[in-house]
């Protein structure tokens, strides 16, 4: 039973990719999910780890965290109920992938995939890149947005991508050394991708 993990620079495709490997191959394609499972996990609901991931490393979530600590929240909040910071997030982020890799045959959307599940085996890990101005292209072609705003999305993004990898004491995550596959998309099309990873993991 394969893991298949698509990491990606932001608006290179990789969410649209992972969803048609998954069902190509019959794979359960796993992103909601996993914010699902963080949120039962920590009890908290899921708007509050969408924020969360959101605003990772953001200087607000960094400010609160410093300033509260776990059992003063958990006084303000009363006993039993969830609490979340950046910290609690990866490490809740660890516990869920690990326990859906586990299940096998699926796609698992970014989220440091590749360094969580780095020694699983049977697990692939693919990065997706593109040139910035590709980039652009296809969150303008994919969500509707003008190029000032598709350009202002994916800048910000980039930011944030790097903040949370921060938290994994990494900044390689383009390194090609963590991958099985690296896909440049400002080069082939999402056809010749999602072919190219359904034969990686085929074989």
């Amino acid at each position: 039973m394969a893991v298949i993990t698509i990491s990606r620079q932001f608006g290179a495709g990789g969410r649209t990719l992972g969803n048609m490997v998954a069902q190509k191959m019959n794979y359960q394609f796993l992103d909601d999910q996993i914010i699902q499972e963080i949120a039962q996990h920590t009890k908290v609901t899921r708007d509050t780890v969408i924020s969360m991931e959101k605003d990772a490393g953001g200087a607000i979530s960094r400010m609160i965290s410093s300033l509260l600590s776990r059992d003063y929240m958990d006084r303000l909040t009363g006993e039993g109920k969830g609490y979340l910071d950046e910290d609690v997030y990866v490490q809740a982020l660890y516990e869920v992938m690990a326990k859906l890799a586990s299940e096998g045959d699926v796609v698992l959307i970014g989220r440091g995939g590749q360094y969580i599940l780095e020694n699983h085996e049977g697990a692939f890990h693919v990065l997706l890149v593109a040139n910035f101005e590709d980039r652009v292209k296809f969150m303008q072609k994919h969500y509707k947005l003008t190029e000032s705003r598709a350009k202002s999305i994916v800048a910000s993004a980039e930011k944030k991508r790097a903040n949370l990898y921060r938290k994994f004491g990494r900044e390689d995550y383009n390194d090609p050394i963590h991958y099985h596959l690296v896909l440049n998309m400002s080069r082939i099309s999402l056809e010749r991708g999602v072919g190219l990873v359904c034969s990686l993991v085929g074989n």
